[in-house]
């Protein structure tokens, strides 16, 4: 039996760097439709290389076999603020079993922080070691629930751990209800706002896992 689950935050005003904004109603305009302003790298959203110019390559470029695979769920949750996520906390098992074009996803509970400074400013990270590790063993996509891979507040190491990473691997941020996975192996499917010329984009993200 196949059980989805959506690890999408939910787009509402609370949100910072997305808006919504009334523009018909049925009573004046005969329909009801919004008026949507949004951030690139706002709540569930992924990367594009060329948000830290690594390559050229937009979000509307990525192929779209890039969004679908198999992902292992990296329980991380004792790490705390600030704190450095490394190799040394992928299982044993999930290094035994990981194959390249896998994915990893990193469960930190942070997405409890929404809406607070504490969610934007006191991140866990992934370590240079981990990125490193990830692009050498061939990880299709990494996700995490702060809104960042690395330290917004710290310029030098988000622009390495991004660099690192967008060589190979599609960054997923801002992930959500990973609580709700009841099994350590999900088929992932993320699939970003197909914009243009886009250095990341707003997503829908789900897993699909058999029990």
């Amino acid at each position: 039996m196949a059980t989805v689950v959506d690890l999408t935050l939910t787009y509402t005003n609370t949100i910072n760097g997305f808006t919504k904004e009334t523009s018909k109603t049925l009573v004046e305009d005969g329909w009801n439709a919004s008026t949507l302003t949004m951030y690139s790298h706002c709540g569930t959203h992924m990367d594009a290389p060329v948000h830290f110019d690594v390559n050229q390559q937009t979000i509307d470029e990525i192929p779209v076999s890039d969004f679908v695979g198999r992902a292992w769920i990296v329980d991380v949750r004792t790490i705390g603020s600030k704190g450095l996520i490394t190799p040394d906390h992928l299982e044993a098992e999930i290094k035994e079993k990981f194959i390249s074009g896998d994915s990893l996803i990193f469960w930190t509970n942070w997405s409890s922080h929404v809406n607070t400074p504490k969610y934007r400013d006191e991140l866990p990270r992934i370590s240079e070691a981990l990125a490193l590790w990830c692009v050498d063993n061939g990880v299709k996509m990494i996700g995490v629930e702060p809104p960042s891979v690395a330290d917004v507040n710290n310029l030098e190491e988000v622009t390495k751990i991004h660099q690192i990473l967008l060589q190979s691997t599609v960054i997923i941020e801002g992930l959500t209800n990973i609580h709700s996975l009841q099994t350590k192996c999900v088929e992932l499917i993320a699939l970003p706002l197909k914009i243009g010329g886009g250095d990341g984009a707003p997503a829908r993200v789900i897993a699909i896992e058999t029990t």
